[in-house]
Formats: C-alpha cells, sequence, structure tokens
C-alpha cells in the first residue's frame, strides 16, 4: 500500500468485543465503516458444577491485550499505520459479575458468567422478602424480574459465599463490574489509577440501577444488601473514561462502552423507534428500539436500556426478549456429544437432510429465559425415532434457535401493536445460511442479514469514534454509510411454518418442571443425597448380600 493510500484511510477506531465464546479486537475505517482487521481468541468456560458457569477475568483480560497486539501487527503488515487509531470502544457479554482487590489487581474469584444457574436459592430466598413472591415486583424501577440472569443475585452469592470477597469488602478492597468495567479498569492502569466505571446499558443489567434516574438505586442495594461503596460510576455510552496504559496503544482514549447487545443495536443503526435486531451468538438477544420512552412488556419482555450516546444526549431504551441458548447448542453438540469436528460442520449436517424428521431439541440448560422465565426447565430432545440419526438432531438445534426468536417475535409484536415486517439479524450464527433461511421460513418474514455482520464490535467502535473530544465518527443519519444486505425470504408455507412452531411450543411445556427446588444447593443430585433414601437402599443392599451367603451355606 502506498503513502497516499494510507492517508487517504483516515482516522481508525478499534473495537474490543469481549463475548461469552471469545474475545476480539477490530479496526474501523471511521469515515467508511470498513473492517480493516482483527484478531480472536476462544474463551474458556468452566462447570466446575451442574448448572455452574465460570471463566477467569485473568485470562479474558490476557486474550484482550493478544488480541489488540496480534490486530496491530496484522495492520502494520498490511502498511496501515497503527498511530492513525484515535479511540477505542468495548462492547462486553453483559450481567457476568466479577469482584476484584483494588489494591493488588486480582480477581477474587472466577467471574459468574450470565448463564450460571447456581444462585436459585438465592433467587427463592429473596423472594421471600417480597409481597406475594412477586418476580415483578421491581419492574417499573429496573425492568427486570428476579432471576437469576442478572448481576445483583449473583454479586449476593458471592458475597455470601467467599471468605475473600466477604473479608475484601469489610477492608475497603473490593471494587464490583461486570465485564466492561473490569477491562477498562485493568487497561487504564489498574491498581495503579484505574477508572472504575461501566455504562448505562451495562448498568441496566444489574438489577441495582433505576432506568429513570439513572443512578444505582440505595432501596434496591438495601434489598440485595449490596455495600454502594463497590459499585462502579455510571457514565454515558460515549465519552472518554480515560487511556490506554500499556501495550502499541498506550494513550489512545477508551470512549465508547456499550454491553453486547444494545452495540449491536447501534451496530445495526437501529436509531429509529420500532427498529429491531436479532443477534445470534451464544444466545439470542432480540432488540426493539422504543425511543425516549420505556415500554413494559405484557408477555415477558425485559425493559432495558438502549444506549445514550453522549453526557448531554438523551437516553434511549428497548425491549428485549433474551434466549440463553442459541449458538452455546452448537457447542453443546461438538464438545459434549461429539457429533461435529467443528462448529461449521452444524450447517452441512443439516443440510444433508433439510428436515428434523419430526425430532424437536429444546435446549433448556440454564432453564428457559423470555417470554417463559422459567430456572425448573431442562433441555430435552423428543420425537426421536429408530430412524433419527446425528443429521436430524443438528437440523433440530438450529430449528430450535429459531424456533425461540419466533417466540421473542410473537412478544415484540403484541407490545409494540406493530408487526415486524422484516428481521434484521447479525452475530457468528448469520454466517450459516441453512440456519437463516430456516428462520425465514418459521417467522413467515423476510431475514435481512448485513454484509458486513460485525455490527456489535461496529457499535462500540461507532460510540468510541463520536464521543466528545474524539470526534472523528458521526451519527447523524444523513452521514452513516449506506450497508449492502444479503435476503432471505419464506420458501414454505405459512401453514406449515404454524405446524411446526406447535410441535415445538408442545416440546417445550415438556420441558418444564424438572428441577425442584429440594434439589441440594452445590448441586449433588445423588441419590444418597437424601437420608432415608440412602439408609433404605443400603440396609437392602445388606439383607440382599445376607440372603445370598445365607443361602451359599445352605448349598
Amino acid at each position: 500500500m502506498a503513502a497516499s493510500d494510507r492517508m487517504m484511510l483516515g482516522p481508525l477506531v478499534g473495537s474490543i468485543d469481549q463475548g461469552t465464546s471469545s474475545t476480539r479486537f477490530l479496526v474501523f475505517n471511521a469515515k467508511t465503516s470498513e473492517l480493516l482487521s482483527h484478531h480472536q481468541v476462544e474463551i474458556m468456560q468452566k462447570f466446575p458444577k451442574e448448572g455452574w458457569v465460570e471463566q477467569d477475568p485473568k485470562e479474558i483480560l490476557s486474550s484482550v491485550h493478544e488480541c489488540v497486539e496480534k490486530t496491530c501487527e496484522k495492520l502494520q503488515q498490511l502498511n496501515i499505520d497503527i498511530t492513525n487509531i484515535k479511540a477505542i470502544g468495548v462492547s462486553n457479554q453483559r450481567e457476568t459479575t466479577v469482584v476484584w482487590d483494588k489494591t493488588t489487581g486480582e480477581p477474587l474469584y472466577n467471574a459468574i458468567v450470565w448463564l450460571d444457574l447456581r444462585t436459585q436459592a438465592t433467587v427463592e430466598r429473596l423472594l421471600k422478602k417480597i409481597p406475594g413472591k412477586n418476580k415483578s415486583f421491581f419492574k417499573f424501577r429496573t425492568g427486570l424480574p428476579l432471576s437469576t440472569y442478572f448481576s445483583a443475585v449473583k454479586l449476593r452469592w458471592l458475597l455470601d459465599n467467599v471468605e475473600e470477597i466477604k473479608q475484601a469488602v469489610g477492608d475497603g478492597r473490593a471494587m464490583f463490574g461486570t465485564i466492561d468495567s473490569w477491562l477498562i479498569w485493568s487497561l487504564t492502569g489498574g491498581k495503579n489509577g484505574g477508572v472504575h466505571c461501566t455504562d448505562v446499558t451495562n448498568a441496566s443489567r444489574t438489577m441495582l440501577f433505576n432506568i429513570h434516574s439513572l443512578e444505582w438505586d440505595p432501596e434496591l442495594c438495601r434489598f440485595f444488601d449490596i455495600p454502594m461503596e463497590i459499585l462502579p460510576k455510571v457514565r454515558s455510552s460515549s465519552e472518554i473514561y480515560g487511556l490506554m496504559k500499556s501495550g502499541a496503544l498506550t494513550g489512545v482514549p477508551i470512549s465508547g462502552c456499550l454491553g453486547d447487545q444494545s452495540a449491536a443495536l447501534v451496530g445495526q443503526m437501529c436509531f429509529q423507534d420500532g427498529q429491531a435486531k436479532n443477534t445470534y451468538g451464544t444466545g439470542c438477544f432480540l432488540l426493539c428500539n422504543t425511543g425516549q420512552k420505556s415500554v413494559f412488556s405484557e408477555h415477558g419482555l425485559l425493559t432495558t436500556i438502549a444506549y445514550k450516546l453522549g453526557r448531554d444526549k438523551p437516553v434511549c431504551y428497548a425491549l428485549e426478549g433474551s434466549v440463553a441458548i442459541a449458538g452455546a447448542v452448537v457447542r453443546w453438540l461438538r464438545d459434549n456429544l461429539g457429533i461435529l469436528k467443528t462448529s461449521q460442520e452444524v450447517e452441512k449436517l443439516a443440510a444433508e437432510v433439510g428436515t428434523s424428521y419430526g425430532c424437536y431439541f429444546v435446549p433448556a440448560f440454564s432453564g428457559l429465559y423470555a417470554p417463559y422465565w422459567e430456572p425448573s426447565a431442562r433441555g430435552i430432545i423428543c420425537g426421536l425415532t429408530q430412524f433419527t440419526n446425528k443429521n436430524h438432531i443438528a437440523f433440530a438445534a438450529l430449528e430450535a434457535v429459531c424456533f425461540q426468536t419466533r417466540e421473542l417475535l410473537d412478544a415484540i409484536n403484541k407490545d409494540c401493536g406493530v408487526p415486524l415486517n422484516q428481521l434484521q439479524v447479525d452475530g457468528g450464527m448469520t454466517n450459516n445460511k441453512v440456519l437463516m433461511q430456516l428462520q425465514s421460513d418459521i417467522l413467515c418474514i423476510p431475514v435481512v442479514k448485513p454484509s458486513m455482520p460485525e455490527t456489535t464490535a461496529l457499535g462500540a467502535a461507532m460510540a468510541a469514534g463520536a464521543a466528545e473530544g474524539v470526534g472523528i465518527w458521526s451519527l447523524n443519519p444523513g452521514d452513516l454509510t449506506a450497508v449492502t444486505c444479503e435476503r432471505f425470504e419464506p420458501q414454505i408455507n405459512p401453514e406449515e411454518s404454524e405446524f411446526r412452531f406447535a410441535r415445538w411450543k408442545k416440546a417445550v411445556m415438556k420441558s418444564m418442571d424438572w428441577v425442584t427446588s429440594d434439589i441440594s444447593s452445590n448441586g449433588d443430585t445423588s441419590i444418597f443425597c437424601s437420608l432415608p433414601l440412602g439408609l433404605y437402599i443400603m440396609s437392602s443392599m445388606i439383607i440382599l448380600i445376607g440372603a445370598k451367603y445365607i443361602s451359599g451355606n445352605g448349598n
């Protein structure tokens, strides 16, 4: 690339996209939105007990450093000057909870991931404090139901169960944050003056934040018994939080921060009331922009903050449908069942049969999120025959993602009153053409995929580039770059779609109430957990052994 070409690139913006499955760093041209280079590192998920999901915060931070350095090396190989990177945005998996020691910079426990279910007993205990055990008691303040999903109950569990955290809180050493807070604090200096902050979109997923006053809520903190001094300062989604303190991009401002689903909404340029997008990642998240008005769902959706793109800019809200397991079901087929060698292979297996042959898969590995909010549900595969093979199960897994999206779309259409006439999509799974066609068939509306699917990272970059003091990315509607898209039209008749969806709903009902609250809290479901049953089995075994001994002597 000639020197004159390098000059034409103009200002660049970096984007840290820290997801549940991987970390990436991407660099965009602020004038054209073109993706110039990126690097990705897969993140290990730990499952120490049934229903528990953890990640190592130090591994997450290390992966960010690696992705930044590798992407900068790639840019230099392309003869692109990395000093043109003028800002960095952060997009992150939401709700995942970290507590660390501000004097050492060390995490005090693994990050508890948003999918984690260990807090079910905590939720049930908290429900007893609420009149009528109403899960939606705080809905009009937080937009959220009381659930294992959100950060407050994860933080409560940590305070109840981890002695190091209790001690650090007592000593004034503890800091709490979602992944964005942990990264921004670490990247801006850590124990040497790191900035402890979050943005409104991430704060709105903790259940400690008032989505109207845009402040931590003292009454909610008292209810969950969370000390407010460990909470990060809440900022807008687009402002300079601090400067990078190490690595190839030392001195570059971090000036954008959005929870991943809000970032995708911005990246899809859904800035108008009624515009919606669906992101297919580890989970599946359908957000509909409701503008400056917070709309509360009657059909199991969440009310969340969409974005606040500047300190003096208005806050915008969204209705959200959240599904826990989407891309994670493909990872499960690969890692747990071993029927795939790579995640990409699922498309080939499904295409070979083109049908589930009556097999239905409800991947309720972490209970069911929207619209049911049913933590007792567990995954089932039903409708199996001797004819069923791994191809049919692969197809059923993809179909499950589409059926779950259909449930979210139905709920949003009912709440908004105006049905969506097409669905804008993004996320890693959208590269699967079988899935995209299936989605259109099951929704009976077109599915529209941007040719550049990295909309989550793009949204964070846009927020960073548009920040006051950076000012290199215009968010004025007339200045936004037109996006080329791939379009998938329905290819089956609505009657067949409705028949298949009705069968799926039947399977969902069968997945309910698998787990009861009398399971021991540590996840040990051994029959010997029950003392009477254990004694009965042990005594029966002794009687049988004794009878065999006696009969043996009799011979």
